[in-house]
Order: structure tokens, then sequence, then C-alpha cells
């Protein structure tokens, strides 16, 4: 318990990326008709309308597989002084970040794409401190 006080920042950002990525994902599974129906018409006017339910698929499996690693992070730090896997989840985080943000500016929500800005920075900061 002593790494505790050694990776405060580092695993107060992973359990941000846990709860959020995990919610997400979890989220998106259980309500994957009224997640479809809404990002289709999202979509609707962009060259990405036929792809959404392989998005969405691909997006939930991502996030959930964030999610997870950011437990198996936050475990590897405590339990074994070791941030490998801490890092590769905040990458992973960031570049699923990424992918949202590209969706969104193709769609044309600035406001949305915006939003996304604080998450991207708490995993970006996560890299740097973790390399």
């Amino acid at each position: 318990m002593e790494n505790l006080s050694t990776y405060p920042t580092e695993i107060l950002i992973l359990l941000f990326i846990l709860i959020t990525f995990l919610q997400s994902g979890i989220d998106k599974a259980t309500d994957w008709n009224g997640n479809n129906a809404w990002l289709k018409e999202h979509f609707s006017k962009t060259f990405l309308a036929g792809m959404v339910p392989a998005m969405v698929g691909t997006i939930l499996i991502l996030e959930i597989i964030t999610g997870l690693l950011a437990a198996g992070g936050i475990l590897g730090l405590i339990a074994y002084e070791d941030s490998s896997l801490a890092l590769y989840t905040c990458i992973l985080a960031a570049i699923v970040l990424l992918m949202l943000l590209f969706g969104q500016r193709v769609a044309k929500d600035y406001a949305g794409a915006f939003t996304l800005t604080g998450y991207f920075i708490v995993a970006i900061f996560g890299v740097f401190l973790l390399s």
C-alpha cells in the first residue's frame, strides 16, 4: 500500500479513465439500439453514415478494453511498482479519444469535439507522467 503514496496522480488518472471508459462502454452495450439510432442521425450527412454500427461496436470494444486495462494498470502500480500497463492504458485512451474527436469533427459537432479536449488532456498527462 506504500505505492498509493508513490503514484497518487497516476492512480487518480487511471481511476478517471477506468470510470469514464468502462461506463461509456457498458452504456453502449446496454443501450445498443438507442446509441445506434442517435449516432445514425448524428452522422446522417457524412461519409460515415453507413458505418455507424461498426463504429459503435469498435468504440464499445476499445472502451471496455481501456477501462479494464486501467484497472490492471492500477494493480500494476500498487502491487508491483510496474507502470508499463498504466502507460499503455493512457496511450490507448488517447487513441480512442482521437477516434471520437475525428467522428465529432466529421459530423461538424464542434461543441462535442471541444468537450473531448478535457478527457484528452487527462490521458496525455498520464502518458507524460508514465513515460
